[in-house]
């Protein structure tokens, strides 16, 4: 790697010497290929957005955006948005806009009058670009649907850019390769030729400068490595010494400095003696301040969420460094590797993989590959790119092998894509991400592209506290339990609620009985869409199941063998192999021939109920019992709550104060005297004891947030003075009789409680 970037920091510094600062020759006279051409003109400086133009993100688009503002000589802000990040789709459309857009806004004065904001520049400029995320293929991809250039304001000078903040702009990628240049050597104005070079745009047009760079540089040069290199490792052996659980392992290069560190928590490794059949390694991601990679190990549990297994940062990207990373991780799981592995499409990580992991199938990340799509097509195939797309899905997802080779061959000639370098390199590499050559290994559905936005999310989660080395490991294992303490929620709601049958067949219950929420789901897909299929016995040894649709049409269909005597069942579409849910096909085979539970086989241990993990730390008969009595005693405090705007107050008062007291409470803390009293009969009333002082303020039940309290008894005695009721009058509480649950009285004198009659058997 040094040796590339040496030899291309000499090749930059003699572009330098000729004469750097003039305009780039007349390449009019030079023969280009179509896909040159194109690319040179689409990367001009006058490069414009225009409608239908993509990108693989919101950065990209707003990258993209402020080179072309800085070339007209304004600048861009971030405008509305729809939707919101973590919240259903999250954000599907962002409005860039002229910083001059809109209208200075009004501002009130001290006296509450409106004044006029003197130091906006705003003038409602109508100049913006909005781009729309689509998802193709599952995978996002932002589009162009909006664009307008027409300015009423006098646009900046080119001198005058430099100074404006949108255009000083360094994303993520580039950061990357500005570290990577300074290890090579490279001086600041190498470093900005070589990527002007690499983008395709003419000098100056970067949307950063020479100073830019340089403040960047001298921020990793402030980073105290060595310092927090050595807290980190402090940090690691006092985590050790407080939990035997944790494992961790690092190496130190010829100058005593930090190359290589990985580790892992005792609850990761836990997790992975059970769900680490299939794994996600990520390292696409890069601690930039410290010039180095993160790796994380992540898998998937039986209600399809993600757990951590483990994290690694490495100095360098190359064939030992991955090696070193692959070797500490299979130490800290006891030796066990994965059946199969997910990774970028990293021909380093592919060689150690293959080295360190022999037996376990190595498959590319597919949600990687079609992010790279539009930069590698869309130019080159025009307005057949979405065309061009569709097919590659549909030749993605063929079951067949010979089907998929013969696929390619038409698209290839189809495209004139026979030597398209990316099209080479992929074919080349096709038993690594293509469907037909991958589904006979298990991957948990973690190579299943909708899968992407939900691991992509996690990753983000842990990147976000990415700014702090020394703390970096405390704050990935608070990250790991705050998911794992939600995971646990769901999954404790999952075996309250009951789920819903749609077929009703005895198998659709057996599966119902076993499965959690999450793979039965699964397999209720199939079983809604195996009516549809017709099972037909071929010489009594297998059969061909085809779609109700495909009766006609000789061939095709899909070969089950079946044994009823030993119980052992097969498809060639492979899905229980991939995923380890049976196909339609299968339950279709067993339907037609009276078989009504599905073999304990194809109930994998892993998608089931009672798959050993940690919910079952607790006893889930008990813990189940609990919420529901817990819901039968909130639903009668509701319905007594309401019968008086009294009861109503009261009500409110003390479940606040209550929920106050219970976020006290840490996940595992053992209960003690709680001022709670419930019985086993889920009609009885809720008791909410409560002290009183002599100010009249009330508190609740034992120790709380004081301050919070006062707050509560100060917003109950506004509200009594308001109502006109004496505060200095002893609050009436709610009689815990069943059956009873009145004001003014309590069990002790209960009316009810009165007498040889309780008014209850």
């Amino acid at each position: 790697m040094v040796d590339m970037m040496s030899n291309l920091a000499s090749a930059v510094r003699e572009a330098s010497d000729s004469n750097m600062e003039s305009s780039p020759p007349d390449i009019s006279s030079v023969e280009e290929t179509p896909e040159e051409s194109i690319l040179l003109r689409q990367t001009s400086i006058n490069l414009v957005p225009f409608i239908g133009q993509r990108f693989v993100s919101q950065d990209a688009a707003y990258e993209f955006y402020c080179s072309f503002a800085k070339q007209c000589g304004f600048s861009i802000r971030r405008h509305r948005t729809r939707g919101k990040d973590g919240v259903g789709r999250g954000v599907t459309r962002r409005d860039f806009t002229c910083h001059r857009g809109g209208f200075p806004q009004l501002k009130p004065s001290e006296d509450g009058k409106l004044m006029r904001n003197r130091k906006s520049s705003r003038c409602g400029c109508q100049a913006f670009m909005r781009i729309v995320k689509r998802a193709d293929f599952d995978v996002p991809e932002w589009r162009v649907t909006g664009f307008n250039n027409i300015h009423n304001h006098e646009l900046l000078k080119t001198n005058e850019m430099n100074v404006v903040p949108s255009s000083c702009i360094i994303s993520a990628d580039d950061k990357g390769r500005i570290c990577l240049y300074a290890k090579a050597g490279m001086s600041v104005r190498q470093m900005l030729r070589l990527m002007e070079l690499e983008k395709g745009i003419k000098l100056g047009s970067l949307p950063f400068t020479e100073v830019d760079v340089r403040n960047l540089l001298q921020s990793f040069r402030n980073v105290d490595r060595d310092h927090d290199a050595t807290d980190l490792l402090k940090m690691c052996k006092e985590k050790k010494d407080s939990d035997p659980s944790f494992r961790y392992n690092f190496q130190l290069d010829v100058n005593n400095r930090l190359e290589h560190i990985a580790w892992s928590y005792g609850s990761s490794i836990n997790s992975y003696e059970v769900f680490g059949d299939a794994v996600v390694f990520d390292t696409t991601h890069r601690l930039v301040a410290y010039d180095m990679i993160l790796g994380l190990w992540i898998g998937v549990d039986n209600h399809g969420l993600n757990c951590f297994f483990g994290c690694v940062l490495l100095r360098d990207e190359n064939v030992e460094s991955f090696a070193w990373a692959l070797k500490t991780f299979l130490d800290f799981m006891k030796g066990k590797a994965p059946e199969t592995i997910l990774t970028d499409q990293s021909m380093w990580l592919k060689e150690a993989i293959a080295l360190y992991m022999p037996r376990t199938k190595h498959a590319f990340c597919i949600w990687h590959i079609v992010a790279k799509f539009s930069d590698w097509f869309s130019l080159l195939l025009g307005s057949q790119y979405d065309k061009w797309k569709a097919d590659f899905i549909r030749l993605y997802n063929l079951h067949c092998v010979d089907d998929f080779e013969l696929g390619w061959r038409e698209m290839c000639n189809a495209y004139g894509l026979h030597g398209n370098k990316h099209i080479l390199s992929l074919y080349s590499l096709r038993d690594f991400w293509a469907l037909p050559y991958l589904r006979s290994y298990f991957f948990a559905g973690m190579a299943d592209p909708s899968q992407s936005e939900s691991i992509n999310a996690y990753i983000q989660r842990i990147l976000s506290v990415q700014s702090v080395l020394t703390n970096f490991i405390e704050q990935v294992a608070a990250i790991i339990e705050s998911k794992e303490e939600a995971g646990l929620k769901q999954k404790m709601q999952g075996k309250i609620q009951r789920v819903t049958l749609k077929i009703g067949s005895p198998i659709e219950s057996h599966a119902a009985n076993v499965l959690t929420p999450h793979s039965f789901v699964m397999l209720q897909e199939e079983l809604v869409w195996a009516p549809q299929y017709a099972s037909i016995l071929v010489d009594g040894t297998y059969f061909i199941v085809r779609h109700h649709t495909e009766m006609d049409v000789g061939g095709g269909g899909f070969k089950v063998l079946w044994s009823p005597h030993d119980e052992f069942i097969s498809c060639s579409c492979n899905k229980f192999e991939f995923s380890g849910i049976l196909c339609r096909h299968v339950l279709r085979v067993l339907s037609t021939n009276n078989y009504f539970h599905i073999p304990e086989r194809y109930l994998p241990l892993r998608w089931r109920n009672d798959c050993p993990s940690k919910l079952n730390l607790h006893n889930t008969e008990e813990y189940a019992g609990k919420i529901q009595l817990l819901q039968s005693m909130v639903s009668t405090l509701v319905s007594e709550s309401i019968e008086t705007d009294e009861r109503l107050g009261v009500a409110c008062d003390q479940i606040s104060m209550l929920i106050s007291q219970i976020k006290e409470y840490a996940p595992g803390h053992k209960q003690g005297t709680n001022g709670i009293s419930y019985s086993n009969s889920p009609s009885d009333s809720l008791i909410l004891q409560e002290a009183e002082d002599p100010d009249g303020l009330v508190h609740g039940f034992t120790a709380g947030h004081t301050d919070h309290l006062i707050t509560l008894g100060k917003m109950k005695e506004r509200k009594q003075r308001d109502s006109g009721v004496d505060i200095n009058q002893k609050h009436h509480r709610l009689c815990s009789v069943p059956c009873c649950g009145h004001m003014g009285h309590d069990a002790s004198n209960c009316p009810m409680m009165q007498g040889d009659d309780l008014g209850f058997l």
